[in-house]
């Protein structure tokens, strides 16, 4: 049995308390949240739940084993430090941390410590994703040329984090399973409309290795939510809806065919439109699959699917992302007219 002490009780909090409980392997015995009232309800609904207001108290405490941090990001590199450093082992909401150098310190402290240190990027065990790197390895979509998302709906804004840090970390996560390797150049854009210098709009676009492309489309300012990825190969392509509960995954027997470079001025490529087929997924859970996982690899069952090394690599992606998302927010805003400019033209 291995006990655990969860860090955060908020919105992703909430669901990790439920799996975390759930999980017949695992004794939830600990949980930190600031917020009285939430403590004071747990009191009442689970007395036999340690309750602490501040969560490195929690993390000192020498009956737990395993720490799984939901609290704010810029809370997680202190956090999960100290959590190392005391012996436990660690689990963290996506993205791991704020930097590159937070990053490197933590999977340094896991490695000299023999401790398992894992980023909770719950798509990576979603049937779907899953699905998608069986027909990417396969061959099956042929050439990969894009990668296409589009993750977007009114709220919820984050007090911590940009729309960039909130909603980017699931698809450069899925991006690296599908394909691995990193981008060799980032264009970005986006948009302040609640407030300055915080975008809540942004479009990336990612240029990987052999010709591939992923564009990001992130926003909380849409008025409907959809969460939508489509990946284009020269033999087949897939769109994976994941707010469609009846067919999510729909591959696409449909595809360009080149013809040689001399004839491409004189003939058009050929367009193939073949079948749609909707494979059948797995029903269960991604998330209490990511808590069974960290379970398993605590006790040396399993090798870490998500651990620190790729929490690492979205961070350091993201870190570029913002400083291309920096510069292009800095042009747009030294292109706007003054104040006195646009009184002037009037």
């Amino acid at each position: 049995m291995v006990r655990i002490g969860l860090c955060g009780l908020g919105y992703w909090g909430k669901n990790l308390f439920r799996t975390l409980s759930g999980n017949p392997g695992i004794q939830l015995a600990a949980v930190a949240d600031a917020k009285a009232e939430v403590r004071e309800k747990l009191a009442m609904t689970h007395p036999a739940l340690k309750l602490y207001a501040d969560a490195m108290e929690l993390i000192s405490d020498p009956e737990i084993d395993a720490v799984v941090l939901a609290t704010p990001v810029a809370c997680h590199y202190a956090q999960a430090k100290a959590a190392l450093d005391r012996g436990k082992h660690v689990m963290v909401e996506k993205p791991l941390c704020t930097s590159s150098e937070e990053a490197d310190d933590l999977v340094a402290r896991a490695d000299l410590h023999g401790l398992t240190l894992m980023a909770d990027h719950t798509f990576l065990f979603h049937p779907a994703v899953l699905k998608l790197g069986e027909l990417v390895r396969s061959g099956a979509l042929g050439q990969i040329s894009y990668f296409d998302s589009q993750r977007v709906n009114l709220g919820l804004f984050q007090p911590d984090v940009n729309v960039l840090w909130d909603l980017a970390p699931h698809d450069l996560s899925i991006i690296d399973y599908l394909f691995g390797g990193e981008p060799v150049h980032i264009e970005a854009s986006g948009y302040c409309h609640v407030n300055p210098g915080f975008p809540d709009i942004a479009y990336l676009t990612f240029h990987y290795p052999n010709s591939m492309v992923a564009h990001l489309n992130l926003s909380w300012m849409s008025p409907v939510k959809v969460r939508r990825v489509a990946v284009g190969g020269s033999d087949k392509m897939v769109v994976w809806d994941d707010l469609d509960r009846d067919e999510p995954l729909k591959i696409y027997d449909s595809g360009i065919t080149t013809h040689p470079r001399q004839d491409r001025e004189i003939i058009l490529p050929s367009y193939r439109i073949g079948s749609v087929t909707s494979p059948r997924l797995a029903g269960n859970e991604p998330l209490a699959d990511v808590v069974e996982h960290f379970r398993q690899v605590i006790l040396g069952q399993a090798t870490a699917r998500t651990d620190g090394r790729l929490g690492r690599r979205i961070v350091r992606t993201l870190e570029r992302t913002q400083a291309a998302l920096d510069l292009s927010l800095q042009q747009a805003q030294a292109s706007m007219p003054s104040p006195s400019q646009s009184t002037a033209a009037a």
